[in-house]
């Protein structure tokens, strides 16, 4: 039998070196490696992709675009962790918890386009209420999210963690412009109409998400209570490997939120919390933005991948 031979281009940046990590010693898939002389040489890197059954891409937007361009083998498929095609035609998101087809999907497409890491959380929190027209999809949304510095690339690990640099901010919010590029994702892939407002900021610890999405429950259709909003999560996330719905929480003190929780798991936590007096919910998600935002779930659909392959023999 064909052993599936996948090769990680930009092996060496934040998510590439996760996802090597995750893979590293399996003996149902060989990764394929560039010496570093060849790591940017455009036709080594060329020939790599179209020898791989997989190709993961883990580089910068424009450079992923070369690298699908590139392409010519009808039979590589790919998986791009970068923002290049979270929104294009043709690809299929990979969020495989998206619906009930789209783990199946990814496990049959040739082009798989990796989540964003605050998308993830607030995909995963606000597709399954406007599907079920709980949450209108003109609601006007706010969504804050933090991470760990990591969320910033290699770049802004080494600034943070480098002897000798210039002492970061505890923290600092981003994208004031309100311009964020993951905005059109979170949009298109949350089935939303209107624009939501989305200010991210980074933490000065190395990695974890939590963001949050505040809904005042009389602008919802017929007043839609918690309790509906929990059970339409409950029920859409039934037997998800991954995402964990934690039980309603409306009555005395909540624990604070740690977004270091699930730090070096491919896990997502969400929880919905209710002041019922003020109508008032708060929807929640924390995870790793170096797991489940990003290598974490670059594996996850390489799997599917690597099952749909095993199955074809």
């Amino acid at each position: 039998m064909h052993t599936p031979v996948v090769f990680i281009d930009g092996d060496q940046g934040t998510t590439g070196l996760q996802i090597h990590a995750r893979l590293h010693g399996r003996s149902d898939l060989r990764l394929l490696t560039l010496p570093e002389a060849e790591r940017k040489h455009p036709q080594r890197r060329a020939e790599a992709i179209n020898s791989a059954d997989i190709a993961v891409l883990c580089l910068p937007d424009d450079a992923a675009r070369e690298a699908v361009a590139a392409i010519h083998n009808p039979q590589v498929r790919v998986i791009d962790a970068s923002s290049a095609h979270r929104t294009s035609p043709g690809w299929v998101y990979g969020l495989p918890e998206l619906d009930e087809q789209q783990a199946e999907r990814i496990a049959h497409s040739k082009r798989v386009s990796n989540p964003g890491c605050y998308p993830t959380g607030a995909i995963a929190l606000l597709r399954p209420l406007v599907s079920a027209g709980l949450l209108p999809a003109d609601y006007p949304l706010s969504i804050h999210a933090i991470s760990g510095y990591s969320g910033g690339g290699r770049a802004a690990v080494e600034r943070h963690e480098q002897p000798g640099t210039e002492k970061t901010p505890t923290l600092q919010l981003y994208g004031l412009e309100l311009a964020h590029k993951h905005v059109p994702e979170i949009q298109q892939h949350a089935g939303l109409s209107a624009r939501p407002v989305f200010m991210p900021g980074y933490g000065a610890y190395r990695q974890g998400i939590v963001l949050s999405i505040p809904l005042q429950l009389r602008l919802l259709p017929g007043k839609a209570s918690a309790e509906q909003l929990h059970a339409c999560l409950q029920q859409h996330y039934e037997g998800a490997r991954h995402v964990h719905l934690m039980p309603l929480h409306q009555q005395g003190p909540a624990a604070a939120l740690d977004p270091e929780a699930l730090n070096d798991s491919n896990d997502l936590r969400l929880a919905l919390y209710a002041n019922p007096e003020h109508g008032q919910v708060l929807l929640t998600a924390v995870f790793d933005n170096l797991g489940k935002g990003a290598s974490g779930a670059a594996v996850q659909n390489l799997e599917l991948m690597l099952a749909a392959l095993h199955a074809q023999g």
